[in-house]
């Protein structure tokens, strides 16, 4: 009987495995905290995980840790040389004005890129471009920031340094008892990475291209595209009004909590927050932003006069004497905006910056914004200035999208960045480097990669603080605390344990059923949670399972590998799919329905290829 072998020890580090599972999909706390209380809870419970403090502790010197964080530093590097933002020129150039020409280069270009350099930066590059490109021609964005994530997905399953599960995976090889051979290699995997794109792409330019929904109206005011209407109006100051005389900054604290005053016009001139100390003189118009309920209350409190209701636009955030306007701004991961409320993230007082709507995937929150907790992934409407905006860029607290003066100003300057220095090529060359020494088996990939971000700052194409910076650091917590569950999983017999009842289905399915399982199973999970905690927890299982069937472990392992680099049912379960969500006014069932075809489509596909490449 499979359960008399359900020993205490397994019993443990299922409870912490589904305690980490619930916290990784409700995200009470951040995914990377997690991944820290999860490795003290091991070593306290180390009667019964078998992890020991020096166990818990390797996953940060993992080579594919090490690894990754290399590549973060390589992929600033190339970014940096400006060949990323000349390709969205090259894009422009390319479409003609045609949809169909768009969508096939923007997948045609991020997928390939994606196999070298990390994707995550990669799509944070092009949303603002592909964004414009869709204005340009006259479609919405919606019906290419999708494709443009699952390109970018699809790209990473084509080189070893394509994605981080891939490099686990090979860890993995190394580490379990199983195998007797040594990592992956570079492109050991690249043919059948190769089929999986070229299927993937062919189904986002014909279904894919039909089932993507056109959220975004083309050519959309962003006052109608975040609802704001409802939730700006104007007065008039009254000649008993008591705000005359106040400051700016004395009426924004006289206003209850949720009202927020955007600007005071004094005929053609035009004042803001930031002009705190300017003075409310009778017949000034102010523009008040609130819930309707709360600001129809200041007619009385403060004796002003609403005027008569007229469409609003986003020319009402602009003039000649303003130099404030309206764009759209995501919140990328590692932003030092995410995981503050908008009250303590100081906008207006150090950027001169009003947040007016927040759209988090298909959500709007237009109210009570100074109590909202930012969060990657979030789409930000902002009224700022040109200076500002720049500076939000520059430190990457933001990625600007939108069609007005600021980003046009700010495209310029990606233009002059395309004019590429005499750093670029050798930037080139130290990537191509790595990749060639990797794959001939001369160094390692982490000493490779490390050499590579080595030449790159002693080269000068990349400062000591730009590659800190480049590093996604709360991805590398959770790699270093989600590996040791592996271990953990291992040790005490739970992967066994598990392989055991999953390979019961063998009795019912073929060999390839079973795998096709596996694949099903780490897709769903994956989808779910992320994609590094899937494959630590299902590659020893599937290991484990092959063994027991007397099956290729190889190549289950990379039928585990691929199904958990390519999720797309959700947009929580890879991170390109979040920096889309908002953008592309996505609702969270969008994801299903153009993913979930092309999850089942590749399932077969990758499956096949695995059992006819390395045989089951």
């Amino acid at each position: 009987m499979v359960f008399s072998d359900l020993s205490m020890d397994i019993l443990v580090v299922f409870a912490l495995i589904a305690i980490a599972l619930i916290l990784f999909v409700s995200e009470v706390i951040p995914n990377d905290t997690t991944a820290i209380g999860i490795i003290v809870a091991l070593v306290i419970l180390e009667p019964w995980t078998q992890v020991t403090p020096r166990d818990a502790i390797s996953g940060f010197a993992n080579p594919a840790t090490i690894t990754i964080l290399a590549m973060y530093m390589l992929s600033a590097g190339i970014q940096k040389t400006g060949l990323v933002q000349r390709l969205g020129i090259y894009l422009a150039e390319f479409s003609r004005g045609n949809d169909r020409r768009a969508l096939a280069a923007t997948v045609g270009t991020t997928g390939p890129i994606a196999g070298f350099i990390n994707n995550t930066p990669v799509v944070a590059v092009f949303i603002p471009m592909i964004t414009d490109l869709a204005k340009q021609i006259g479609m919405s964005p919606s019906k290419l920031l999708m494709p443009l994530s699952y390109a970018a997905i699809l790209g990473g399953t084509l080189t070893l340094i394509g994605t981080s599960t891939n490099l686990l995976a090979s860890e993995f090889i190394v580490a379990l008892d199983q195998f007797d051979r040594g990592p992956l290699g570079m492109f050991e995997f690249t043919i059948l990475g190769v089929v999986t794109l070229a299927v993937g792409l062919v189904y986002l330019v014909t279904v894919g291209w039909r089932l993507t929904p056109a959220r975004i109206p083309v050519d959309a005011e962003l006052v109608d595209e975040f609802s704001l209407e409802n939730y700006l109006t104007r007065y008039r100051v009254r000649e008993e009004s008591p705000v005359i005389d106040m400051t700016i900054a004395e009426l924004d604290d006289a206003l209850p909590d949720p009202v927020t005053i955007l600007q005071v016009r004094k005929g053609r001139d035009i004042f803001g927050p930031s002009d705190a100390e300017q003075i409310i003189e009778r017949g000034d118009i102010l523009i008040v932003h609130g819930p309707p309920a709360a600001v129809t209350e200041l007619e009385e409190t403060q004796s002003l006069r609403q005027l008569s209701h007229r469409r609003i636009t986003d020319d009402l955030f602009t003039s000649p004497t303003s130099s404030k306007t309206l764009v759209k701004g995501i919140v990328p991961e590692g932003s030092s905006l995410a995981g503050s409320e908008l009250r303590d993230a100081r906008l207006q007082e150090f950027h001169r910056t009003t947040v007016l709507a927040v759209r988090r995937g298909g959500r709007l929150i237009q109210t009570n914004l100074r109590d909202v907790e930012i969060q990657s992934g979030d789409l930000l409407l902002l009224q700022s200035t040109e200076g500002d905006i720049q500076y939000l860029t520059e430190s990457e607290k933001l990625i600007i999208i939108g069609d007005d003066a600021i980003y046009q100003a700010i495209k310029q300057q990606q233009q002059q960045i395309t004019q590429l220095s005499a750093k670029t090529p050798i930037s080139v060359m130290i990537l191509a480097g790595v990749v060639l020494v990797a794959a001939l088996d001369f160094l390692p990939i982490a000493v490779a990669a490390l050499g590579g971000v080595f030449l790159m700052v002693v080269t000068g194409c990349l400062s000591p603080s730009e590659a800190y910076n480049a590093v996604s650091w709360n991805i590398i917590f959770l790699l270093a605390g989600v590996i040791p569950l592996g271990i953990a999983m291992e040790q005490t017999g739970g992967a066994a344990f598990l392989a055991e009842l999953i390979i019961t289905t063998a009795d019912v399915l073929p060999l390839f059923g079973v795998a096709l399982l596996f694949y099903f199973v780490t897709g769903l999970l994956a989808s779910a949670i992320t994609p590094v905690a899937t494959i630590v927890l299902m590659i020893p299982v599937a290991v484990d399972a092959a063994v027991q069937l007397g099956a290729n472990e190889l190549a289950f392992l990379l039928v585990i590998m691929f199904a958990s680099a390519m999720s797309f049912m959700t947009p929580i379960g890879y991170q390109t799919n979040l920096m889309v969500y908002s953008p592309g006014g996505y609702q969270f069932t969008d994801f299903l329905r153009v993913g979930g075809p092309l999850q089942i489509l590749l399932a077969l596909v990758a499956t096949a290829g695995i059992a006819v490449i390395w045989g089951l």
